[in-house]
């Protein structure tokens, strides 16, 4: 197996990895929403042994089909992303705009660390900042949290909810 030094992996995610951060609605969270970070790097299926040498590197994470002709390295365990990803890239800081990601993603974890993701004021932070990584990746919109009536919404969620009053 392809033994992988730090500086490589720091540069290689820096061209290919991701710090991800979905919401989703969850009915059994407190707020009705659930916060799921990941950390994802995606190679075509040719460059597989990369990902499961990353793996083999920090001993956590799933390699898997991501998309097509292509697999993905996935960490989403809490406990590893704070204890492991995190302190390897403060260690060895990414040199593109991808440090600003991490350090987006940073936040949002010491915030979900202080369980403020299970407050509305802390999940509309979380969003917030969320919707400020990874700008480039695509040109889709994004769903947005809205506090309307005191309810959480997907901004998205709102036309439907307009309509079905009108």
């Amino acid at each position: 197996m392809t033994q992988l030094e730090s500086q490589w992996i720091t540069g290689f995610v820096d061209g290919e990895g991701c710090f991800f951060v979905g919401i989703n609605k969850n009915s059994k969270m407190t707020t009705g929403f659930q916060v799921l970070p990941e950390f994802v790097i995606v190679q075509h299926k040719d460059d597989e042994q990369i990902l499961h040498a990353l793996k083999s590197f920090w001993g956590f994470g799933v390699v898997r089909k991501n998309n097509g002709d292509r697999q993905c390295y996935r960490v989403r365990s809490f406990t590893h992303l704070q204890n492991k990803i995190i302190p390897f890239f403060e260690k060895h800081k990414l040199k593109t705009k991808k440090n600003l990601d991490f350090l987006k993603f940073r936040k949002i974890l010491l915030m979900i660390e202080r369980k403020q993701h299970l407050t509305v004021e802390g999940l509309l932070k979380i969003d917030s900042i969320r919707l400020q990584m990874n700008q480039s990746d695509s040109k889709k919109p994004r769903k947005k949290l809205l506090l309307v009536d005191d309810k959480l919404v997907f901004d998205y969620d709102l036309s439907k909810i307009e309509s079905s009053l009108s």
